[in-house]
């Protein structure tokens, strides 16, 4: 089992009123667009991790995990998950993380490029771990960076020095994570 954590785009910070919508947790976890990389690398049985993104003045935090359960592509996930088909809400915020028409194509909303490579290796997770409530952010933004220290033996004072914007965990790294995740949870 291996597994990989990055970091969300400048601003991407859910906790700061951001609407998260890739990667989407709750009952069915996924990552859809972000990080064609880090999905065309992992298996099924490997961990996501995503970091909230740089907000002047915010501590960044771990947003949350899953295991891989499943890869496929954007059009299968088009038809499978119907609620993650990207659209706008009424302030113009995107929702959803499936960047295909019903025919294939890109969407106009989505704002990503290199289309082709970014419909490969739609992640469909399972066991999602997540921060959600305001007592867990808290919580998780102050203990972040003393967590990636311990993870990864390494110091530094922000998310950037210590992993860069993504890097890959082994078992005992991902087992760390998830049991501190687990004890904020629990609290």
């Amino acid at each position: 089992m291996k597994g990989y954590i990055y970091t969300m785009f400048q601003g991407a910070d859910p906790g700061n009123g951001w609407k998260l919508n890739d990667p989407i947790f709750g009952k069915v976890p996924t990552l859809g667009a972000c990080m064609p990389n880090v999905r065309r690398a992992v298996a099924i049985g490997d961990h996501i991790f995503s970091i909230s993104g740089r907000v002047k003045n915010v501590q960044q935090y771990i947003v949350g995990g899953f295991s891989v359960r499943e890869k496929i592509n954007a059009l299968a996930a088009y038809e499978r998950l119907p609620e993650n088909r990207m659209k706008k809400d009424e302030d113009g915020n995107l929702l959803g993380n499936i960047i295909a028409d019903s025919e294939g194509n890109h969407l106009e909303i989505d704002y990503h490029d290199n289309f082709e490579q970014r419909i490969k290796n739609y992640i469909i997770g399972e066991k999602p771990i997540y921060f959600d409530t305001e007592k867990e952010i808290i919580q998780a933004r102050n203990q972040t960076l003393e967590v990636l220290r311990d993870v990864f033996d390494k110091k530094g004072e922000t998310v950037y020095e210590i992993l860069g914007r993504w890097r890959k965990l082994n078992e005992k790294q991902i087992v760390k994570i998830v049991d501190w995740m687990d004890q904020i949870k629990q609290n």
